[in-house]
């Protein structure tokens, strides 16, 4: 007989939302630990940390300049950063996709930053968007897009995205044509990797091989979200949460494949219908995002399990300037780092 599903009838209620961090900017991605720190990325070039106290400290990207001599340096800020995606390294580092640089970066926990990757086959990158590693201390990477402007990229009929992993300083894409891929997550085996199509408004997975290519793609849950899709987590049930960006909504999709919206801070809106009916078309403009939004945490970007029994959830936006949290009915699935 199958397990009850712990999320059966959950909701959030706005009223238990409570809200950790202060005067963040585009805190999109949030990385929780064991002992209750925080990491958000932040457009201010770097990482915010906040402290199991609740206390802050924003770390700001560096990198080393070499001259001519081998002993002279100098430190200076990352210009035009914009950390996007995180994930830890084993040793505690930071990997950051940057959307600001279009690079493959790793910093430390106080801001020396180096990169990793910055073009591939040698080319570009692209637009990066989002760095996972995995058990095998494999780095999973996403590009959302090769076109500059993303914003022309949130369209139906541009799939220019793909998936690339990096292993032993080398850089391959493992699938592509996707539509604006963005977050992307490993199942509790690491047998399929779940990505994110924000243009696509679905989210697709596909077969992990052990050398790392990708096989098996298909559509997991409902082929049309009616909204762009950004962030997901799993949870230990095997639901696969994840946010409706702009038009500001938190959903599970059950192992079955049924999509259950948990939070929902848009209410139908009419910038958000005039948002989804211009994608139909064609036609969405950079006006017609920036009208939405819900009051929470504006463009709801991602979900991340936290607390010391991962049944916390931290909701990353690109609008809020704090982080807000609410307790799952279920634990989160454990990162590599947990």
């Amino acid at each position: 007989m199958a397990m009850p599903n712990p999320i059966d009838g959950f909701e959030v209620d706005p009223a238990a939302i409570a809200y950790v961090g202060e005067g963040l900017q585009r805190p999109e991605c949030i990385l929780a630990e064991r002992d209750g720190s925080l990491w958000s990325a932040d457009a201010r070039g770097g990482v915010v940390h906040i402290r199991p106290d609740g206390t802050q400290t924003l770390i700001a990207q560096s990198e080393a300049t070499h001259f001519a001599s081998a002993t002279d340096e100098e430190t200076r800020f990352v210009s035009g950063t914009l950390p996007n995606g995180l994930a830890f390294a084993r040793n505690g580092d930071i990997l950051i996709s940057n959307f600001g640089t279009d690079r493959l970066e790793v910093m430390t926990r106080d801001g020396r930053s180096h990169v990793l990757a910055d073009t591939i086959d040698g080319t570009p990158i692209g637009k990066v968007n989002f760095v996972l590693s995995d058990s095998r201390d494999r780095i999973w990477l996403t590009i959302s897009t090769r076109i500059k402007n993303w914003m022309q990229a949130m369209s139906p009929s541009v799939r220019d995205g793909y998936v690339a992993l990096y292993e032993n300083g080398h850089l391959r894409i493992v699938a592509d044509g996707f539509c604006f891929t963005n977050e992307i997550r490993f199942d509790a085996n690491e047998e399929w990797l779940y990505v994110v199509e924000t243009g696509g408004k679905r989210v697709t997975r596909l077969r992990v091989l052990p050398n790392g290519d990708l096989t098996d793609r298909e559509t997991f849950g409902p082929s049309d979200h009616g909204a762009f899709i950004d962030g997901i987590a799993f949870d230990a049930h095997g639901n696969l949460w994840g946010t409706h960006v702009m038009t500001d909504r938190i959903f599970a999709i059950t192992p079955d494949g049924d999509l259950r919206i948990i939070l929902d801070d848009d209410r139908d809106s009419a910038a958000g219908k005039a948002l989804m009916a211009a994608l139909e078309n064609d036609t969405v403009t950079p006006e017609l995002m920036l009208a939405c939004g819900g009051t929470i945490a504006p463009w709801f970007a991602s979900v991340t399990f936290g607390g010391p029994d991962l049944r916390t959830v931290y909701v990353g936006s690109l609008r809020g300037t704090r982080i807000p949290f609410f307790r799952s009915p279920v634990a989160g699935l454990p990162m590599v780092h947990w």
